[in-house]
């Protein structure tokens, strides 16, 4: 396009670059590609959300379980008391515990309510006594450990946790490694139906394209109209569905003392930002996305 006829045209159509008002920016097409951004931008964010939460589940159970344990103790009730003592001393002599304490009556029945139910008297059931072991960061010798508790003190049975800790972390990298998966398939699923978008108006108003190319307009400034229309309409649904996510995380109940999952899902710290990242990348996808649909469909137009 000569310099004359571009400056022409861009007067002609308004606009910076020329290309402002070039597709028109309301009708079924602009709304449901809006209301499909932010429905994608909303997944998104509760799915990173999801990812991050099973993230914080993780680490705690690999960091602070991982230095925990228990000893149980059964045998005849006049015996119980004096094999707690002798497995807390034999706790107390071996490297790598930090602390060890038998668990009271009362925390013991707080421990079985949930199952139990209330009030229920240990004293009439056969309960084992349990003692809380913390450990070093290296942990005891777990074999010596439980050679000693058996020859020094019968019926003691040394659990670190290990057993049911492992899947529970696995379980929460999976569920990590799900939420990255949501958050790929959106943006996918965005960049699918941008491009669907795209398409579909290029056909509809094929006269204006033809119109552009009779006075001596380029391709490249009709991809830039399209690119431009298109991006700022998925960034506009993209930042309204993740204000809208967001405003829900953060009117969820907080977390209490346990971090319940179910209530831990709003994001804290270096998170927030993490998630007003996502409005920027689904403007991303949508430019990429437009500018190659808009770029191969002129192609294939003569």
């Amino acid at each position: 396009m000569s310099g004359a006829r571009a400056a022409w045209l861009a007067r002609a159509i308004g606009g910076e670059d020329g290309t402002e008002g070039l597709i028109p920016g309301t009708g079924f097409t602009a709304l449901l590609l809006t209301l499909a951004t932010g429905a994608t931008a909303f997944v998104a964010v509760l799915a990173l959300c999801l990812g991050l939460a099973a993230g914080r589940l993780a680490e705690r159970w690999s960091t602070t379980l991982a230095q925990a344990a228990t000893v149980r103790i059964s045998g005849p009730a006049g015996e119980l008391d004096a094999r707690v003592a002798a497995a807390l001393a034999a706790l107390s002599a071996t490297p790598g515990i930090v602390s060890a304490r038998a668990l009271s009556p009362d925390e013991q029945q707080a421990l079985l309510t949930p199952w139990l139910g209330e009030g229920v008297p240990l004293d009439l059931l056969p309960v084992p006594r349990l003692i809380e072991v913390v450990e070093t960061a290296e942990g005891p010798d777990r074999d010596s450990l439980v050679q000693a508790l058996a020859g020094q003190v019968p019926g003691a049975i040394y659990d670190d946790h290990a057993r049911w800790r492992r899947p529970l972390v696995r379980a929460a990298g999976g569920m990590q490694l799900l939420a990255g998966i949501a958050v790929v398939l959106t943006l996918l699923t965005l960049a699918v139906m941008v491009m669907l978008a795209t398409r579909a108006t290029l056909s509809a108003h094929q006269g204006i394209v033809t119109t552009l190319r009779l006075i001596g307009a380029g391709d490249d400034f009709i991809t830039r109209a399209f690119v431009r229309r298109f991006t700022l309409r998925a960034l506009a649904g993209a930042v309204a569905g993740s204000t809208m996510a967001l405003v829900i995380l953060a009117a969820l109940p907080q977390a209490g003392a346990d971090d319940a999952f179910a209530t831990g899902l709003a994001p804290r710290g270096w998170g927030w930002p993490a998630l007003a990242l996502v409005p920027l990348v689904a403007g991303a996808a949508a430019f990429v996305s437009t500018r190659w649909a808009t770029r191969y469909a002129l192609r294939q137009t003569p």
